[in-house]
């Protein structure tokens, strides 16, 4: 399998249309070759006139852990070219920004989640670059999370920087496939170009979306393995609750939730009797741990730890958010009035609850503190807009 930097890096005539231009790239730490080579690095080596570059949230090297914790601008020691930051007194490049090359190359690994922000800042890009009269080239790579597609619709209106457009939460799509569907949902006249994989087959056996024999290098620092990517759509749901996501561990946004003062074994008894479908696809094993850092910091956590790996792991039957949804309903049934929501700035937004935010709406949050409601409702919701977005991006798929 070649991923479209190393496509790009063995096709001369690809490199020939790069020729007496002014490029950018757009990158971070998993931006690298099959030789572990970093895309900036492997760029400038074939003679390309790298003029800049782009780090997007976490930063173009990947050291900032936390969400609103920003990256400023600075010049490659290296280089000696400027590195524009995407996620620190602006997340939608500058006019300036833009006017520093004339091709702009994309080259980031995302995890196939809405709220996961570099699809937000593939779509800023697009948008400028069809205003400054730009040309944008996406340079694919696998979504880790495969084909499956999960959760509601996000809400006309309810956008955010982690919210960028009316799709789920688990997408199903590449970068490289968003660009499309991003130019043709918002009308973009932008000059595009995807630098396709090569064998990349998402839906067999061998890694169901992640080769087993590509290594796997951290896109920002609380994404550490393939076991996260597939858990994320549910477990980022966690960032709007009082409940730890495990920050401060070793195993961050793996666990279903963790709290000093939650049962986690009682929660896990409900949730099978609630919707024991929604658990299938993974093991489900009560974990105690006690973050360093972040939410519950210093104390001791009970929590369910989530295996969507090795034998345990079946890739159509898993269903990280709703098995997300269906554990904090088991909380709500078991703990009638635990303060599960936070109420804190996320992501910019100031006046919206956090759970609302991540999910584009309030129909997640309203369905679990009410009392009355069944998984069947969720479900029924939920998969009407699921098989929606299915039919509207089939004509964007790249990829058998």
């Amino acid at each position: 399998m070649k991923t479209g930097i190393d496509r790009l890096l063995a096709d001369p005539e690809l490199i020939s249309q790069l020729k007496g231009r002014r490029v950018a790239l757009v990158a971070h730490p998993a931006s690298v070759t099959a030789d572990l080579t970093h895309s900036l690095d492997a760029l400038i080596a074939a003679g390309v006139n790298v003029n800049s570059a782009f780090g997007p949230q976490h930063g173009l090297k990947g050291d900032k852990q936390d969400n609103m914790v920003e990256t400023a601008d600075e010049m490659d020691p290296r280089y000696g070219i400027p590195i524009f930051s995407l996620y620190g007194e602006v997340r939608r490049p500058t006019g300036q920004m833009m006017s520093s090359a004339d091709v702009f190359l994309f080259d980031l690994q995302d995890l196939g989640c809405r709220i996961y922000t570099f699809v937000t800042t593939l779509l800023y890009l697009l948008e400028e670059a069809a205003k400054a009269g730009k040309e944008v080239w996406v340079l694919d790579r696998p979504n880790p999370a495969g084909r499956p597609v999960e959760g509601t619709l996000l809400v006309p209106g309810q956008e955010s920087f982690v919210g960028a457009a009316p799709m789920p939460m688990r997408h199903g799509l590449t970068m490289g496939e968003m660009g499309h569907w991003f130019i043709a949902h918002f009308g973009l006249d932008v000059a595009y170009k995807v630098v396709a994989m090569e064998g990349w087959r998402p839906d067999d056996a061998e890694g169901f979306g992640w080769p087993t024999s590509r290594l796997w290098i951290n896109p920002s620092p609380n994404a550490a393995n393939v076991n996260m990517a597939r858990c994320y759509a549910g477990t980022v749901m966690l960032e709007g609750t009082t409940l730890s996501e495990g920050r401060g561990t070793t195993r961050p946004l793996e666990v279903l939730f963790g709290a000093p003062d939650i049962d986690a074994g009682g929660v896990l008894k409900v949730m099978n009797k609630l919707a024991p479908e929604w658990l299938a696809g993974c093991a489900i094993r009560e974990c105690w741990f006690e973050p360093t850092f972040h939410k519950h910091a210093g104390k001791l956590c009970n929590g369910l730890m989530i295996h969507a790996e090795g034998s345990f792991y079946t890739h159509h039957a898993f269903k990280p958010w709703r098995m997300q949804a269906l554990a904090f309903k088991a909380i709500r049934l078991l703990y009638p009035d635990y303060p599960l929501w936070r109420d804190f700035p996320y992501e910019y937004e100031l006046t919206r609850l956090a759970i609302d935010v991540i999910n584009g709406g309030p129909s997640l949050r309203e369905w679990v503190d009410d009392s009355a409601a069944t998984p069947e409702d969720l479900d029924a919701m939920t998969s009407h807009d699921e098989a929606a977005w299915v039919a509207e991006v089939r004509e964007h798929l790249l990829y058998a």
